[in-house]
């Protein structure tokens, strides 16, 4: 099955949702949701952050009840009253944070819960061999029974997943956010296993925010708003990015960037890169950005693209080359030399990486500049509140608590706690690595127009997206890279897709 032959819409559904509500202390999740899945298909749920999506996952996967509303599976009523009895049904659901355990190897993590025993004696060697035959079907053999979960990667964590899944014999397979994780390799394999695992019957719920995957893994689509059904098993083929956009926000949501301002030509250089290198990343890279400018950096998964930034940054120590900000040279590999200078980073992984996750929202916020809340050495508490408050207005963080934990946020309030973070330090140089990942279409909006603000305010931006629509779209000039290496500096309004690729192809041949 392949997102170009769809089941037919005439087969006997394998789940139904009708009229699902769900509240929570007084406020609606959900009110009534309708969901229709075929054997065989995969059905995208879409929405923004908050539309209710987590919450119908949950309930279908047996952690929450819903009030009312009813949930059939093959044509009978049941109900989902924990998780093991959704996994006995044949509902499984991998969620976004993979619940692997890195201390277990892969039979181990397959098996968690379900062992393979006799007697209560463990037949580990049994355990082994369908191991491998559940890994073979995933297509990845290479993976050893024995082989440390801890030491795989992300997607080699999913596969591990996927076949804990299968290991339970299931028929739907609930996917959330599968590829927020994966590079663009990666997100390859993983629709080859989807669409493998959907010829096999089984059903697949995607759920994602990027609306160009829906385009190439989707048969039908449905679409939740504020926890209502805005849309109930639309075709994919059928329907329009500008369907989906407005479906999702009630409103004709342009996916256009906010217009460009031009630079002046007196704009005093801000950020000066000259000759920069790390060995076995990237090698003479150079460019300048001016006050009010925002510089892209695109190329493809492998270019060195976030190395560069971590380079600028000081969180890895070049082996060539210098950067300066203002006139002045930084200290390589110093990352306090750069925040010192007025140089802020917003990490790829923004969770592990940006964000003290279990801390209040004011506490990320003011965590660049707390020394100027404190008075003989003693923080005061209702200063810091005071100026992450002010940060939460000014950039219309929801909800704007500055005692809510960050992990409590969506992807695009946590991106605007790190936006609010460096803004409240006086930044005049930010390097952004995929401000949006994991951010709804309505939330990147929001950004786009604030990271223009930014540089309408006389900050120099340099931004590395995945997404080269991104980059081109949100960029002044732009950067080409591949290998590590720069291939060409230009304007942004004179490269499309095509010529980016184009370059990086011809790059490839030299």
């Amino acid at each position: 099955m392949t997102a170009s032959s769809p089941p037919p819409a005439t087969a006997q559904p394998l789940l139904q949702v009708r009229n699902l509500s769900k509240s929570f202390a007084g406020v609606r999740a959900l009110k009534k949701v309708d969901l229709q899945v075929l054997p065989g298909e995969v059905h995208c749920v879409l929405g923004q952050n908050g539309a209710g999506k987590s919450t119908l996952i949950k309930a279908l996967s047996g952690v929450h009840q819903p009030d009312s509303g009813e949930i059939r599976w093959n044509g009978e009523e049941v109900r989902l009253a924990s998780p093991t009895a959704a996994l006995e049904l044949g509902i499984a659901t991998m969620y976004q944070e993979l619940d692997v355990v890195d201390g277990l190897n892969i039979t181990e993590n397959i098996f968690l819960g379900h062992e393979d025993a006799r007697a209560g004696v463990l037949r580990v060697r049994d355990a082994r061999q369908r191991t491998r035959e559940l890994l073979a079907r995933l297509g990845h053999s290479d993976l050893a029974p024995s082989a440390e979960v801890g030491g795989l990667s992300a997607a080699g964590k999913q596969i591990v997943s996927l076949a804990r899944a299968l290991s339970r014999n299931a028929k739907l397979i609930i996917m959330d956010e599968p590829s927020a994780i994966l590079d663009a390799g990666e997100v390859a394999n993983l629709f080859r296993v989807i669409r493998e695992l959907t010829a096999q019957g089984i059903a697949i719920v995607y759920i994602s925010h990027r609306l160009e995957e829906i385009r190439q893994i989707g048969d039908r689509i449905s679409v939740i708003k504020d926890g209502t059904s805005t849309a109930s098993s639309l075709p994919v083929a059928a329907t329009t990015r500008a369907d989906l956009v407005k479906l999702m926000t009630g409103r004709d949501v342009s996916h256009a960037f906010p217009p460009r301002v031009p630079v002046p030509d007196a704009a005093p250089v801000v950020l000066e890169v000259r000759d920069l290198g790390l060995a076995g990343s990237f090698t003479d890279i150079s460019f300048e950005v001016r006050a009010g400018e925002i510089f892209g950096l695109a190329g493809l998964v492998g270019s060195g693209r976030s190395e560069i930034l971590e380079t600028i940054y000081g969180a890895r120590r070049a082996t060539a080359g210098s950067v300066a900000v203002q006139g002045n040279t930084l200290r390589p590999g110093s990352v306090r030399a750069a925040v010192d200078a007025g140089m802020g980073l917003s990490p790829e992984e923004r969770k592990s990486q940006g964000l003290l996750l279990e801390e209040p929202i004011y506490k990320n916020i003011t965590l660049s500049t707390f020394p100027r809340f404190a008075v003989r050495g003693v923080l005061k508490e209702r200063r810091e509140k005071a100026a992450a408050r002010e940060q939460a207005a000014a950039l219309q963080l929801s909800p704007a608590d500055p005692d809510r934990q960050a992990r409590t946020l969506s992807g695009g309030n946590q991106q605007k706690v790190l936006l609010a973070r460096w803004l409240l330090h006086g930044t005049r140089v930010l390097l952004l690595d995929e401000p949006t990942r994991g951010v709804d279409v309505g939330a990147k909006t929001e950004i786009y127009a604030l990271i223009r603000a930014l540089a309408a305010d006389g900050v120099a931006v340099v931004v590395v997206s995945s997404e080269l629509e991104e980059v081109l779209g949100l960029a002044d000039r732009v950067l080409v890279l591949d290998a590590g290496r720069a291939l060409a500096t230009d304007n942004a309004t004179n490269l499309d897709e095509h010529a980016v690729l184009d370059l990086v192809l011809k790059g490839n041949a030299q």
